[in-house]
């Protein structure tokens, strides 16, 4: 009950210094805090409206910053695993993400056909390191004004089935 609390709170918060007038936070120059490692041909990329958005873009090499390595997985979706998945992202991820829809993070439907199964796990288990370290992750954080994904301290096991769970959301 206490963590429940906990994450409303936080998604509360999160929320909230997430909204705002886009074209003020674009003339502030929106902080991003410890991330402000982002390179000036990142954010340029950002503002090109002509270019794809990091959140929409395709980079299936990309593994990421983290405990996964490598991952292979097979053409069949393991049902009990994805059911799984879809309880743990109904508690701890759908307070910033939705599935067809822009929110506080970026929808998540298709998103296995966007990202490798390393770069994804590795941005659930380890988005701290990701936002700092991996290129691609640090885009999608400036897309989506600096609001860095929370670390829900999942297992290993947990963010597998939450892999195994958007695999089925396409």
């Amino acid at each position: 009950m206490k963590n429940s609390i906990k994450l409303i709170v936080l998604a509360f918060a999160i929320s909230i210094s997430s909204c705002g007038d886009k074209e003020k936070q674009e003339k502030d120059n929106v902080s991003l805090g410890d991330y402000e490692n982002v390179t000036e041909t990142e954010k340029s990329q950002e503002s090109t409206d002509d270019q794809v958005k990091p959140s929409e873009r395709v980079d299936l090499t990309t593994k990421g910053v983290g405990p996964i390595k490598e991952l292979t997985l097979t053409s069949e979706i393991d049902e009990n695993l994805a059911a799984k998945g879809k309880g743990i992202f109904d508690n701890k991820c759908s307070i910033c993400h939705k599935l067809d829809i822009r929110f506080i993070g970026p929808s998540l439907a298709g998103i296995t056909e966007k990202r490798s199964p390393e770069w994804i796990m590795n941005m659930i288990l380890n988005p701290e390191e990701m936002v700092q370290k991996d290129p691609l992750a640090k885009e999608v954080l400036i897309e989506f004004n600096g609001a860095p994904m929370a670390n829900q301290g999942l297992s290993e096991e947990e963010a597998r089935s939450i892999l195994e769970y958007l695999r089925t959301t396409k």
